[in-house]
């Protein structure tokens, strides 16, 4: 086994089954998934520890754990077309392409947007769509989705955002400013209904002024 196949592995095992995610769905995901190559430098000896890390920009790729967790709280379908907020460094929709149909993902620092999109197109990623643009303002041309993954937080649920989800869909948000709590929206015929799921800490969603 090669040193970043043994890595993710290990990092599966000890950093997200032994913490309770059991969808074998994303646990799979995980480990197809090569995160060193959406790290700074393509460190294997870093990208597969139990931290977030610096991308450049004031942004961070996710620690696995929490890439993991959120996958799993989506309750994903193969079928699902998938609006991702915040592109980064590209991980968290790589690890969703690998469970849904289409992957939509919106990114409002140019240079992290392209970046990823180059790493998609080089490593198959097809399924995986980039829009350079006001991550509240979403991804008309595409809605209504079945989730949204929002990963960076906003200071409350984009209104939005919400009015591009369907009938049935669930929104993964961490929301708030020093305080976070990630929450899962789920829209009703009657509503929203809100399920508070893990206290967080994500670097702040930036755009609502945006022009």
């Amino acid at each position: 086994m090669i040193p970043d196949e043994l890595a993710r592995k290990q990092m599966v095992e000890t950093q997200i089954k032994d913490r309770g995610v059991t969808d074998e769905k994303v646990l799979q995901a995980m480990l197809d998934v090569p995160r060193h190559i959406f790290a700074p430098q393509h460190d294997v000896r870093t990208a597969y520890m139990d931290m977030p890390l610096p991308i450049g920009e004031k942004q961070t790729i996710s620690q696995p754990y929490i890439v993991a967790y959120m996958t799993e709280a989506a309750m994903l379908k193969k079928g699902d077309k998938v609006l991702e907020i915040g592109t980064g460094s590209g991980y968290q929709a790589a690890v969703l392409s690998k469970i849904v149909k289409e992957v939509y993902t919106v990114e409002i620092v140019e240079t992290l947007g392209k970046n990823a999109e180059k790493l998609f197109k080089e490593n198959g990623y097809n399924n995986i769509h980039v829009k350079i643009g006001n991550a509240y303002q979403g991804w008309m041309e595409h809605v209504p989705f079945d989730v949204i993954m929002i990963t960076a937080a906003p200071d409350e649920i984009p209104q939005e955002l919400l009015k591009q989800l369907k009938v049935g869909g669930r929104m993964i948000v961490p929301v708030g400013t020093y305080v976070q709590e990630l929450l899962r929206v789920t829209k009703t015929e009657n509503g929203i209904f809100t399920e508070d799921l893990l206290p967080v800490r994500f670097v702040p969603m930036t755009g609502k002024d945006y022009k």
